[in-house]
Formats: C-alpha cells, structure tokens, sequence
C-alpha cells in the first residue's frame, strides 16, 4: 500500500501558491577536467539516475489526492519516471560568471513544480567559466527536509571518480500501489470520525505548547493561554525555559513576496571559522549566525532601514531519530531567536547570539519533538489545510511572524563526484515566504568550506550579491578578532639514519586562548546612521 503523506509534511503542500512556493534546491558545481571525455552529457546523467532510482525513493512517488480533502494525500511509486520531463539542459550566455548562474537559476527556483508528477526536477546547466558546469536540482519540500534532500543528492554521487555500480536489490519489492477512491473515501471518513477523539485526548498536553509553533503563537492570545494553562495545570510536565519577549521589526524584506526571486552564492573556509568558534569559545553555529547578523545590519544600514529592535530568525531544527521515526519526510521543527543586528560591537554580536541559541537548545531539550508530530495528526486535513491558509492569511497581514530563516546543513567532509566529475560546491537554496519574510539563508558544510545560498524576493532585495560579500567581510573581521593563526608546525628533525623513514610526527593542536576583542577587533563596518525609531511592528503576542 502506498504511504500517506504525514501530516506534518502536508502543511508544505497546503501553504503553497503562485508565490509562496515550497520546494528546496541544490546548486551543484562540478569540474569536469580531470575526466576522460570531458564534460559528462545529459543522457549519461539520465542513465545515472535510472540506475540509483531505488536509492532515492522521494525522486520516484507522485502524489494522490484523497477526493473532497477528507484526509491527506498519498504517495504513489510511478513505474516509470520520464526523465525526458524531469531532467532538462540549458546553456549560460556568455560570459558565464557567477552572476549569470545565478540570476538563470533564481528564475528557475521561482517556478512551481508539476504536482502531477513526482516533485522533482533537475537541470544541466552548461557554459559556466573555466569549463565548469553545473546541475539545479529542486524537490519539493514535502517529500524531504534538508537532511534527507543532502541524502538523495548524495545517493546519486561517489567518494571517487569512478563510478560505482549500485544495482537494486534481488527482492525488491513492487511499485506502492495508490489505493483507489473508495478505499480512500473510507479511510478519510474514519479519520474524521476519529480526529475529535484523538484532539480531545491530546489538546490538555498541546495547548501548553502552542506558543512553540511559530506561525499559531503569532496569533493574537496565543502565547497568554499557553502560560496560564502552564501555570495552572497539574502535572503538565511542561517545564520550559521562558524565552525572551520578540517584537519582530518590519524591514524592506517583510509582507507579501512576489513570484520572482534572487539568488547569491558563496563559500567560506571551515578551518577559519573554527579557529573563530575555539578562540571565543562558542560553536561553528554561533559563529555562522553572528556573521549572518553582521551582514543583514550592514544591509540594512546601507539602505538607513536598521530597525532598534533585534531582528527574528527563524531556525530549522532537525529531530531526525527523536520523535517520527520515519513517519515524515521532514523531521524538523521550527525555533525562533532573536538576531542581533542592533548590536554595533561585533565581539558582543557573537556572545549574543551565543546566549540565544543555548535558551534555545535548553528549550528544546526540554520539550519533546513527538507532540509537535501528534499535534498536527491530530487535526482533520480539512481544516489543517484551512489552518495553514489563514495562518499565512493573517500573519502577513497584521505583522511579521519573522524577519528571514537560517539553516545551517551538515555535509560530507570529503570530496563528492558525479558522472567522474568532481564537485567543487554545493550551495543549497530553501524557501521565502509571506510569513517567513523575503530573505533565506542556507548553509551546507561540504569538503573544508561552508557553502552559502542566499534566496530572496527579486523586488525587495535587489542587491543581494552584497550578503555574500558582507559574510566575507565578517569572517574577516572576527578572523582578526580571534588573533593571528598559528603557523604549521615545522618538519620534524631527523635524528641519524635509524630515525630516518621511522618515527611518525603526531601534531598536538595548541589551544587558542581567550579571545582578544580588543584593538585587533575593531570593527570594519561603515560609519552607521542611528537606528531609525518608529520602524517595529508588534508580531501579536510575545511568543513565549
């Protein structure tokens, strides 16, 4: 039988529209000199593809919908994938720099996928500088999260140039067969027989945690319900960390987004910032963060639009292995900090933001990802879909449930290959919305470098190539800050012939010390107007 959508994942269906689109991307940028015959051709990607199908389950399932919405749709394995369709080729005009890349791949990024088809297409993108070239791949985010999108790229990849045989196993098993309408009639109208049920038995534990969900603890009374049943109920074993009051500001990236999108990459050394994070004892996480916060406050201070307030992010947290147990394709959820970019030292920039996110961590350790899961099953699919429509509805219209989203993916620490040839980045792009605001930034850590994608909305950031640079300069700036880098340990010296060819030199990393935030670290940003007053907008209640 095929597998039901969760309905957690189906929020991703219900949000979308012609311009609050829900599928994530990959720019991957390979170098094809070191293969023999060159640059690999389209049809020797298809033929790839065709063989690793069964590798990446969410390229080969189309969706099924259930007849009046009585429940959420399902999964159905196609017996064959039109690769025709789903895997396209174009080429870049001349010159073929960075900026044309991006700008060709930002229209393509804007377009919604084919939900007649499984969700996934994939673009061959020649003409690129040097002889590079590179591959769009874009999913829908109801099919995979960010971890499992890295794990269907990397089910199409090897360790090496040489490409590996994977065939499928002998017993595998028969295409998922829809179940047809009646059946699923049926099953749909149980479901709402049962769902008052299962949202009475759930609601004395869901409701202490409502102002945990982002989008419903904007809503108007949420956050004060959610602390007095906290307060008043007997063993609600709800024991959170109060987070701080958010007042999320209105910037040029807030309210309704177009359909058009920007998009700017980069890439930044990992060793770096790890000698930041140790030298201030924080994590690569703060690090990235603070630098993130750095690069909107000179943007905004650059077009005199920084608000008082701190800004507010929205944080994908993955819950892989806690709660779903395979139930969903995104097992994540959805945290919110404040973003210092009212901070004009950037030494206190980082300590922020260090303290944020350990309120954070301690939050979410004390609250299980399961009922956030429970929550969501627990409500029709009718009215989840109405739920997530008037949601978007009203949150875009009253204020700002957020200013931007940042996402922070592991990856592979070795090189990756495709066809023979190398991957040289891997820069992600995820999702802006009206509720989330017109700015998305991703970080995917891949062979000694973090590798940035920044989305946003055409109109309101038309010059978002300044993000990237901003980054740099802030890595450069805490760079600085953390003091200067210690020079490789010198060539052990040889002792006689016996030692020659012998002993083996174990380098013992020296620690870096306390963090120098004085003279050193002075900060590089443009002489700054005051913030603007009057700019906030309150965001209904304090979530929590």
């Amino acid at each position: 039988m095929a597998q039901q959508v969760s309905a957690f994942d189906a929020q991703f269906l219900n949000f979308e529209t012609p311009t609050n689109l829900a599928h994530i991307a990959a720019l991957t940028i390979l170098d094809p000199s070191d293969r023999p015959g060159g640059a690999p051709a389209r049809e020797e990607l298809i033929e790839l593809l065709r063989r690793r199908l069964h590798l990446a389950p969410p390229l080969r399932r189309r969706l099924v919908e259930v007849p009046f919405g009585l429940d959420h749709p399902y999964w159905a394995e196609d017996r064959e994938v039109d690769f025709d369709y789903h895997v396209r080729e174009l080429a870049l005009p001349p010159p073929g720099d960075e900026h044309k890349l991006a700008e060709q791949v930002a229209r393509l990024h804007g377009r919604r996928l084919d939900r007649g088809r499984p969700l996934w297409e994939l673009y061959l993108i020649h003409g690129l500088a040097e002889g590079r070239m590179a591959i769009y791949t874009k999913v829908h985010h109801a099919a995979v999260d960010g971890v499992t999108g890295a794990e269907v790229l990397a089910a199409l990849m090897d360790f090496g140039p040489q490409v590996s045989d994977t065939p499928p196993p002998g017993d595998a098993a028969e295409p998922q067969r829809a179940p047809d309408v009646l059946e699923m009639v049926v099953r749909g109208v149980a479901r709402v027989l049962d769902n008052p049920l299962a949202l009475l038995r759930f609601v004395a534990e869901a409701v202490p945690r409502l102002d945990e969900v982002p989008f419903v603890a904007q809503l108007p009374g949420v956050g004060r319900v959610s602390r007095f049943v906290r307060g008043i109920g007997p063993d609600t074993d709800v024991n959170l960390p109060e987070l701080p009051r958010m007042v999320v500001p209105r910037t040029p990236f807030s309210g309704p987004i177009s359909e058009h999108r920007r998009f700017a990459f980069g890439e930044l050394p990992l060793d770096e910032v790890k000698r930041i994070k140790n030298a201030f004892g924080v994590t690569v996480n703060d690090v990235v963060m603070a630098m993130c916060a750095t690069a909107l406050r000179r943007w905004l201070v650059s077009r005199d639009e920084l608000p008082r307030q701190p800004l507010v992010a929205g944080i994908p947290v993955s819950t892989r292995g806690q709660a779903f147990n395979g139930s969903a394709a995104n097992e994540v959820m959805l945290t919110m900090t404040t973003l210092p970019t009212n901070v004009a030292d950037p030494g206190e920039r980082l300590r922020s933001v260090n303290r944020s996110m350990r309120l954070v961590k301690e939050r979410l350790a004390a609250a299980p990802a399961a009922w956030l899961l429970e929550f969501s099953q627990a409500m029709p699919a009718a009215l989840s879909a109405l739920a997530a429509r008037s949601a978007f509805r009203i949150a875009s219209r009253r204020a700002p449930a957020m200013n931007l989203m940042i996402s922070n993916v592991p990856g592979p620490q070795s090189p990756l290959y495709v066809c023979g040839a190398r991957v040289v980045a891997l820069h992600p792009m995820s999702v802006i919305t009206d509720v989330s605001g017109g700015v998305n930034i991703t970080v995917f850590s891949y062979d000694g470098r973090l590798d940035f994608g920044i989305v946003a909305d055409r109109e309101m950031v038309p010059d978002v190539w300044n993000l990237i640079d901003y980054l740099r300069d802030s890595l450069a700036e805490y760079g600085a800050m953390a003091g200067p880098a210690e020079p490789p340990a010198p060539e052990p010296r040889r002792r006689g012939k016996k030692a020659a060819g012998k002993a083996t030199e174990e380098v013992t990393e020296k620690a870096t010390g306390k963090s120098t935030e004085k003279a050193a670290g002075k900060s590089t940003e443009k002489t700054e107007r005051p913030p603007k007053a009057g700019r906030s907008t309150r965001a209904g209640r304090p979530a929590g």
